[in-house]
This record gives structure tokens, C-alpha cells and sequence, in this order.
């Protein structure tokens, strides 16, 4: 059995460097304006942000450090997605394509020095949906990559907006799968301080996403698009029967869409990042270990660092359902 890892994230060496010498072309001015500021002191990289200094994690761009983390937390290969912060939807169309390119070759160079332990996810600028299928058909032509790393929200627009439906379409057609991880909440009272916009911000998200597709009816129209929700999978897992009672009795939400959300279900995957191994157990029992992976979210301290050892922890948890968690799942995923 191998241990493959579909959430960790990376800012590639090229993309840092660019931030470092040229940040004007991401929108970057100084630090107190919105995007990230990268500085260098004494020969160490810096995050600036309100006049603040936070050291850059090697395993987020330094391809040996990634690899040495992978080790101590037994995993054998891992799926490198950018981190959040770094989709820059907020710039222009044409600075945004120019950025998704830029990540989408560093992740393939970081890829290349290790290939047999290391695999890609695409990064799209969202703000110009053509621009997007045309940089999502390069990095598969050129990258093969399968997974392609979405926003939960796109500048508070859903993923169910029409505007989106050709390139999700594509995404489909192209054998892909959808890692749809939150950067902002569409939601925003009740989260100021606490981490409240961590915590209860990002797992909003991704349900408010999901809502959207289900009742939309966007997913009637998208018949075999995966998606992959980290944190494990937001309140979906544990309120999808509240979804479909409202399906069922309240005419609005069947308005759309005659197929109920818990049909849906089944398209979509989620990490075992739960924090808790009871959680863990339920969404298990309620996805299926068929539809559950393992997720890390390094090198972010609100990840796991022994993600094998949380998952054991996991009550009940059989020979079969850790192999599937593990390894099947996320091969299944890759097309692997």
C-alpha cells in the first residue's frame, strides 16, 4: 500500500521569484495593499504583510523540503496544489492568465525533479472563464495533469453561475476532477477575529458551493464532473439530509432541479481532514471510504502532521477502508 497525499499545497520557486522582483505584475505595491508581498532578509524569505514579517515554509517551494515532509509523515507521493492566497482572481484578465501559466510551470518543474513521488494540479484564472479552457488544455496536453484546483467562490460568483459552465464542461470532458478549496467566504458576518473565518469560513464555503450546484440544477447539466472538497467536506456530509428535506417540502429548492442533493452525493470526494476521529468516522460512513482521501494541507499548521496516525485513530476503521482511504481513492482520482 502506498500513501498518496490530493491536498498540499506549494508556491513554486519561479512564482516566489517573480513576487521577490517583480510583484507589480501581481498586483503587489506594498504590504498593506491586497495580495502578498514577498521580501528577502540576511537570505531568508519573508511573507510582508502589515508591516509584519512571516517566514515562507521551505516545503512551500523547495522541492527537497516537501519531499523531506512527505517522509516524516509516511506518505509516498504527493499532489501539489497551489496555495490559496496565490490564485490572484483580483487581477486583470491577461495578468491573471499570465499567473496561472507562470504556476502551472513551476508545479511542473517541481513535478519533474521527482516524478515518481510527486504529481501536479492545474491552477486556472477564474476572472476570464475562455482564458481558462484555454490554459486548462495546455497544462493537460502538455502536463497530463487530472486534477484542477478551483476556488470555492470566484470573486463571491459560484461555480454554478453559467459562466463557468463551459469550462466545467470541459474539465468533465477532459477526465478531470475538480479540488475545490476556499480562499474567501461568500458569507461574511459573524467571522471577525478568533480565526472564525478559518474555521467556520472555509467549511461554510464549500457547503455554500455545494448547495448551489445541487439545486441549480448545474449538476444535471455536468452528469460525471468530480469534485474533491477538503476540510472534510464542509458541513455537506453531516447536513446533506437537511438539504434534501428542504428538496423534498420547500418548493424553492426544488425549483430548478427535480434530482435531489442527496443524488449528487455521490460525485463528490472529500479528505479525511477532520481533526477528530469520530468526525472522520461518520463522513466515512456516509461517503464512503470510496470517496474519501487523504488530505494534509501542508505546510499549514492547521493540517496534520501524521496523517496516518489520525487516520488509525479513526474508530472501527478496517484493512480495507484504510487502503482505500490511503491509496485506492486518490488512484481512482488520477486515472492511475
Amino acid at each position: 500500500m502506498q500513501a498518496i497525499d490530493l491536498h498540499t499545497h506549494v508556491i513554486p520557486p519561479n512564482v516566489i521569484d517573480a513576487l521577490l522582483h517583480a510583484p507589480e505584475r501581481f498586483g503587489v505595491k506594498d504590504a498593506t495593499e491586497h495580495g502578498i508581498r514577498v521580501v528577502e532578509r540576511e537570505g531568508t524569505l519573508y511573507f510582508e504583510r502589515s508591516n509584519r514579517l512571516l517566514e515562507i515554509n521551505r516545503e512551500l517551494y523547495d522541492v527537497e523540503a516537501k519531499l523531506a515532509a512527505m517522509d516524516r509523515m509516511r506518505l509516498d507521493i504527493s499532489v501539489l496544489s497551489v496555495a490559496p492566497p496565490t490564485y490572484f482572481y483580483e487581477l486583470d484578465a491577461e495578468a491573471g492568465l499570465a499567473a496561472s501559466r507562470l504556476s502551472n510551470d513551476g508545479i511542473a518543474e517541481m513535478v519533474a525533479k521527482n516524478p515518481p513521488r510527486l504529481r501536479g494540479m492545474a491552477t486556472l484564472p477564474m476572472q476570464d472563464a475562455d482564458a481558462a479552457i484555454v490554459e486548462l488544455e495546455r497544462v493537460v496536453k502538455e502536463y497530463r495533469f487530472k486534477g484542477v484546483e478551483i476556488g470555492t467562490n470566484v470573486r463571491d460568483e459560484q461555480l454554478a453561475d453559467k459562466k463557468f459552465r463551459p469550462l466545467l464542461k470541459t474539465i468533465e470532458q477532459l477526465g478531470c476532477f475538480v479540488f475545490a478549496h476556499p480562499v474567501t467566504c461568500v458569507a461574511k458576518g459573524g467571522m471577525a477575529g478568533y480565526e472564525l473565518f478559518n474555521t467556520i469560513g472555509n467549511p461554510l464555503d464549500e457547503t455554500i458551493m455545494f448547495a448551489h450546484l445541487a439545486f441549480t440544477g448545474a449538476l444535471d447539466d455536468l452528469k460525471t464532473l468530480r469534485f474533491l472538497i477538503p476540510h472534510g467536506g464542509g458541513y455537506i456530509p453531516y447536513q446533506i439530509g437537511r438539504f434534501d428535506r428542504a428538496h423534498k417540502y420547500r418548493a424553492a429548492a426544488h425549483a430548478d432541479t427535480k434530482t435531489s442533493p442527496g443524488k449528487f452525493f455521490k460525485r463528490f470526494y472529500f479528505d479525511a481532514l477532520t481533526h477528530d476521529p469520530l468526525s472522520a468516522r461518520l463522513l466515512i460512513d456516509r461517503a464512503g471510504a470510496d470517496h474519501v482521501v487523504i488530505g494534509t494541507d501542508n505546510p499549514f499548521d492547521m493540517g496534520y502532521y501524521d496523517p496516518l496516525a489520525d487516520l488509525d485513530a479513526v474508530p472501527r476503521l478496517t484493512a480495507q477502508e484504510r487502503l482505500q482511504i490511503c491509496e485506492k481513492t486518490a488512484r481512482v482520482l488520477l486515472g492511475e
